[in-house]
């Protein structure tokens, strides 16, 4: 059984070649197109809203849809166009957090 003996070029070359494929593979997957259609389950983990918020959305027709049988398809650019129309520009320059353990013998 023969030995082999990994120099420090081939450790620097293997790694040089590691790192290139890992581009390659985070260039491809940045160049692939989002899907333009998502299902109500997914739309509810990308918005982190629950399935009850999200009929309300769609209720209100702040969130348009489109219903094929019993399946609820969302457009990936109206979840866009939504969450910009909702933006808000306020200033939280004099926002101050909620203490989650406030001192004893006080009320928030």
């Amino acid at each position: 059984m023969a030995a082999n003996i990994i120099t420090q070029e081939d450790l620097v070359q293997f790694k040089t070649d590691l790192l290139d494929e890992i581009r390659k593979m985070v260039l491809q997957r940045q160049t692939q197109p989002l899907r333009k259609w998502l299902k109500s389950h997914e739309v509810r983990r990308l918005l982190t809203v629950s399935p009850g918020t999200l009929q309300h959305l769609r209720a209100s027709g702040v969130l348009p849809f489109t219903k094929i049988g019993a399946v609820i398809f969302y457009d990936y650019d109206d979840i866009q166009k939504m969450l910009e129309s909702h933006k808000s520009h306020k200033s939280l320059k004099n926002f101050k957090p909620a203490t989650k353990n406030p001192q004893p013998g006080t009320r928030k």
